[in-house]
């Protein structure tokens, strides 16, 4: 009699749980999420170095509790302090010069107790996306892509993340780049939220901006800026320590959506403090909801 007893009890526990995840994963998530360029550890540097950077750089994410954070131009030195500092995270990513840690990553952070990995994994912005350290079509550098499909813990719901840098001097290698990142996504996320973020070293009315974001091809993406009901910040977001005249600064840090992520507020977050700038680029944060 007890053990039916515990057994029915047993019973209307797992179907009670079943029916909460259940009703969980039909209510909003929200999520917030920052692409920071941080700009790569570089003697020359001087009072901008990473040294003096650093601790700042770190307290900006947790200040503004960035679930998920892309980072660009991140060598592995700086990756061990961020690792070090930032103990509420886990990051995925590789080197971009050979797969392992040689080169800048492009990695991707995220709240340990609040997502698990699915999957994950890197292409290279290329011909030959699968092959480690090609540079593509017209670029100066190899350029890379740090991707994930994660599951969020307390509802089970899974989307699909993306963190990129485009390079800096081709003009056909942007462009195409944004085609491949198009494509990849299509053929990894399938109809998942989507959300791709990163350095695409191209302004708003570029060819390589509007070929991602043209509505009429079935494979674009939107951009948050554009699609945001609360928008906070300059119209720019890279500044060189300040030294670029305000009317020649540019737009180049995005972050993208798709599949039934809605934009509630987008923010470029233009700080210095006392000790000076976090980066040459500003964070870019966006909450969203799907």
């Amino acid at each position: 009699m007890k053990k039916l007893a515990f057994t029915a009890f047993a019973s209307i526990v797992f179907i009670s749980c079943s029916i909460q995840k259940h009703a969980l994963q039909h209510e909003p998530t929200e999520m917030t999420v920052m692409t920071f360029n941080i700009r790569l550890d570089h003697a020359g540097d001087k009072e901008n170095n990473w040294k003096f950077r650093k601790e700042r750089v770190v307290k900006s994410i947790q200040f503004y509790e960035a679930d998920i954070a892309g980072m660009q131009e991140v060598l592995h030195n700086q990756l061990l302090d961020l690792q070090e500092k930032l103990k509420e995270y886990s990051y995925l990513g590789v080197g971009r010069a050979d797969g392992k840690e040689k080169g800048e990553y492009s990695p991707l952070f995220y709240k340990t107790e609040k997502y698990a990995v699915i999957s994950s994994g890197t292409f290279w912005l290329s011909e030959t996306p699968d092959s480690a350290g090609r540079k593509g079509w017209d670029a100066a550098i190899e350029r890379i892509a740090t991707w994930a499909k994660f599951k969020e813990k307390s509802t089970g719901k899974s989307f699909f993340v993306l963190n990129t840098h485009f390079d800096h001097i081709g003009s056909v290698a942007r462009l195409q780049s944004g085609t491949l990142i198009m494509q990849k996504v299509n053929e990894l996320a399938g109809k998942m939220p989507v959300v791709v973020m990163g350095d695409f070293n191209a302004s708003p009315d570029t060819p390589v901006v509007k070929n991602i974001t043209n509505s009429s091809n079935p494979l674009h993406l939107s951009d948050s800026r554009a699609v945001s009901p609360l928008i906070y910040g300059p119209e720019w977001s890279f500044h060189d320590f300040g030294r670029t005249p305000l009317e020649e600064r540019e737009l180049i840090d995005y972050i993208f959506v798709k599949n039934r992520v809605k934009v509630l507020k987008y923010g470029v977050l233009a700080e210095q403090d006392g000790a000076g700038f976090l980066s040459d680029h500003c964070p870019v944060l966006v909450k969203v909801q799907f």
